[in-house]
């Protein structure tokens, strides 16, 4: 992480409001990118916070926690109370609350409850609350997806937020897929707002609160620049609001929290490792997890970690397997780290069975794991139909693992092909099992060419994708917005 501060203001005060925090909650790169971030923007001097809801979670109960605030406010004819929790020490590298409603706001996991929008609109009314009360005004609020999606609009257009009126809101969509949608009969859920304005949160009929955050905030960004013209043709019926709000909008890529992600200091790895002695070292990690896992560690090792969702592709991963494990000629391990659909977790225990010492499968999530299988792999895949940036494919490189990708969002804008000058990654075009198989035979040819491989190992872990450049970029926005 580099200094700064002579970039930054430091007077500025800029709040983060997010489902997810890594490593408080996190479910994909969202927690990851809002437990990165910030902390690189208060090292460059901003004065930055971070506000979620309070979890059930081994985080809060292993570090301590005062109680800032306590308030009463109303969600249609429901009573709640709202109390705000801050992290004493700022162990993150940032000021982190919580914010907490019995019934609402204290659950096990950041989603998948009946009542999700009740959920999130009392986090985003509780917060709004708090800071009107106790008059905190900060230079900027910066939101993160459709669960602070309304924050704009009712800061702009809510009766009782009208000391947050000239405060500008950035927004970031991480991912454009997920909106947030309600039925107008749940309006009667949010505070008191200005009704000739229904038409911010309207689309299409309902309450669409990620449509609402790009009407009504100052500016957003998308994860990349890619991804930033593919919402203007994939975006689940906001396209065309995509491509109207595009002067207000910028692509930054995400970048890597390299005090988490490094493989010469990584403590859940069995052997850490330097770009001087990547081959040995990934080669002990390697025969680590093929030991576990009951692989053989003389053979390349390919390497799955994600959700089982449609957009990841991984409904394509029981044909790949098929067509790589079921060709007797071909000398490879595979590892599979992931939950989610169910059909793709049954296919998983299946061809498990099947390709027994040749294939691993973890269904869930470890982080633990996830740093090992980066150090082991020889080659990441990631058949994506969507990925707005991806952090897979970054972690990867740092770990000196080639990374095989489908060419669309974030990773066309981070992985280049090794056919091309320059090129460090290996890239196909169509999310299909057959264009997916064929790059992993190019990987194959890629791993029998010793020399070349150890060169393009230690070119991806000089790569810089941390996110001293990335954070520069935000504090840029921030002192437009608020110039």
């Amino acid at each position: 992480m580099t200094d700064n501060k002579k970039n930054a203001q430091p007077s500025k005060h800029v709040i983060h409001l997010s489902a997810e925090c890594y490593p408080v909650a996190k479910v994909g790169g969202l927690g990851d990118v809002v437990g990165a971030l910030p902390k690189y923007l208060q090292a460059a001097g901003l004065d930055t916070w971070v506000v979620i809801p309070w979890y059930n979670k081994p985080f809060v109960s292993q570090h301590n926690f005062d109680v800032v605030y306590r308030g009463v406010f109303y969600q249609g004819s429901r009573r709640l109370e709202v109390q705000v929790e801050k992290e004493r020490d700022d162990v993150l590298g940032f000021k982190l609350y919580l914010i907490k409603i019995p019934e609402l706001l204290d659950r096990d996991e950041p989603y998948g409850y009946a009542d999700e929008s009740e959920q999130f609109i009392a986090f985003q009314h509780g917060f709004l609350h708090w800071i009107t009360e106790t008059g905190i005004v900060p230079d900027v609020i910066h939101c993160h997806d459709h669960h602070t999606g309304l924050i704009p609009f009712l800061m702009y257009h809510g009766d009782k937020f009208t000391a947050l009126r000239k405060v500008p809101t950035v927004a970031t969509v991480h991912n454009g897929q997920y909106q947030g949608w309600m039925n107008w009969n749940q309006a009667i859920l949010l505070p008191a707002f200005d009704t000739w304005k229904w038409g911010l949160l309207d689309w299409d009929r309902v309450i669409n609160p990620l449509a609402a955050l790009i009407k009504c905030c100052t500016l957003y960004t998308t994860v990349s620049e890619g991804y930033l013209y593919e919402l203007m043709e994939q975006a689940n019926g906001l396209e065309r609001l995509f491509a109207m709000e595009r002067a207000k909008s910028v692509g930054i890529v995400n970048g890597i929290d390299t005090a988490v992600w490094s493989p010469d200091r990584d403590t859940l790895l069995p052997e850490p490792y330097q770009i001087k002695d990547v081959q040995p070292g990934k080669y002990k990690n390697k025969a680590a997890l093929c030991d576990a896992y009951g692989l053989d560690a003389r053979k390349p090792l390919l390497a799955y970690i994600g959700r089982f969702a449609g957009e990841k592709g991984a409904d394509l991963l029981p044909e790949i397997i098929e067509n790589i494990l079921g060709d007797e000629g071909v000398e490879l391990n595979i590892m599979i780290l992931g939950s989610g659909d169910s059909r793709v977790q049954s296919a998983m225990a299946y061809l498990a069975e099947k390709y027994q010492g040749k294939l691993g499968v973890h269904v869930g999530y470890q982080e633990e794991l996830s740093h090992r299988i980066y150090a082991a792999a020889d080659f990441l895949i990631m058949p994506s139909r969507v990925e707005p940036c991806g952090l897979n494919q970054l972690y990867s490189m740092r770990y000196g693992t080639i990374p095989i990708v489908r060419k669309t969002g974030g990773l066309k804008d981070t992985v280049q092909d090794i056919d091309e000058p320059g090129g460090y990654g290996i890239t196909f075009a169509d999310a299909t099992p057959a264009d997916a198989t064929a790059a992993i035979y190019r990987a194959l040819e890629l791993y029998n060419n010793k020399k070349r491989m150890q060169q393009l190992q230690k070119q991806l872990m000089k790569l810089d994708f941390s996110w001293d450049k990335s954070a520069a970029k935000y504090i840029e926005i921030y002192q437009q917005v608020t110039a």
